[in-house]
């Protein structure tokens, strides 16, 4: 009997995906088969005409089955990469948005690699920043937040595959509420939910469909979260302390006056551009 060749199975796959109207048919159906039959992508490559293994094959059609009805990648495969790093995604949690990266970038700016500080992340979701910031500062140490029960376990267990998690403390709290004794903080990230009602009906169904619309909405206007945290973040941060949140690109102006109506922050409140020059990233200074 003819064994099927990697390329045949791509093939196929990208045909599939093509017909059901999926964003990038062919780098989903080289993900895929990067999983299921353990090839980077230079292997795949060099692969391509070799017979694959028959026993996988329903394992990557299931794959190829779940992408074609517009499940994301990212919760197909259980992972995501973040900054270089693989973290664990699942049901229930946001997928990590490239954009995010940028918060990071921002940080790497204000401390130096040794520097030891407190940070708080609001809303921590997978941990991508918590975990991150603690990574790439080894003096660092931080408390992050998350309603999510669901959430915080991957949360958790990203700490720990990336061993910070005796530097990072994840506990279930509403960041809309005092949860924090005040001036203690040196840095807050923040990427609170921030789509208006009538945006979730207008995002594509990968993202309605199966992302948390806890994660996603913020309330009616999109930014009653941001409004909901933000004296909590002023009192929280220690004077000089930094706060940056991720906003969504029409934000800007609405989160500029959030932050800048508060005393702590007056004055001392940025709005920064992303890679696409959309409104993004919001700053703040405690004064």
């Amino acid at each position: 009997m003819k064994k099927n060749t990697l390329r045949e199975l791509l093939s196929a796959a990208n045909l599939k995906l093509t017909e059901a109207g999926i964003d990038s048919p062919a780098l989903s159906a080289h993900l895929l088969a990067e999983k299921v039959f353990k090839l980077d992508r230079l292997k795949i490559i060099m692969e391509m005409n070799n017979p694959v293994n028959d026993d996988l094959i329903p394992a990557f059609n299931d794959f190829v089955d779940r992408r074609a009805k517009g499940e994301p990648v990212a919760y197909i495969l259980g992972e995501k990469e973040f900054y270089g790093m693989d973290f664990k995604i699942g049901a229930g949690v946001l997928i990590p948005r490239p954009e995010t990266e940028e918060i990071i970038e921002h940080v790497l700016k204000r401390f130096k690699k040794d520097d030891a500080f407190l940070f708080a992340d609001f809303g921590t979701g997978s941990g991508i920043l918590a975990v991150t910031i603690a990574k790439l500062f080894p003096q660092a140490r931080g408390i992050a937040m998350e309603l999510s029960a669901d959430a915080l376990g991957i949360a958790r267990d990203n700490a720990k595959k990336h061993f910070v998690d005796d530097r990072v403390l994840f506990i279930k709290a509403d960041f809309t509420l005092p949860v924090f004794k005040n001036d203690i903080f040196d840095l807050v990230l923040a990427n609170p939910p921030y789509l208006s009602d009538a945006e979730l009906g207008e995002i594509s169904h990968e993202v309605a469909g199966f992302e948390p619309v806890s994660a996603l909405v913020g309330g009616e206007l999109g930014d009653e979260m941001i409004k909901g945290c933000a004296p909590h973040i002023a009192a929280a941060l220690k004077s000089a302390g930094c706060m940056y949140m991720e906003i969504g690109y029409l934000q800007g102006e609405a989160a500029y006056k959030i932050f800048d109506s508060c005393a702590a922050f007056s004055g001392q409140v940025e709005v920064l551009a992303d890679i696409s020059n959309h409104d993004r990233i919001v700053v703040a200074l405690k004064n």
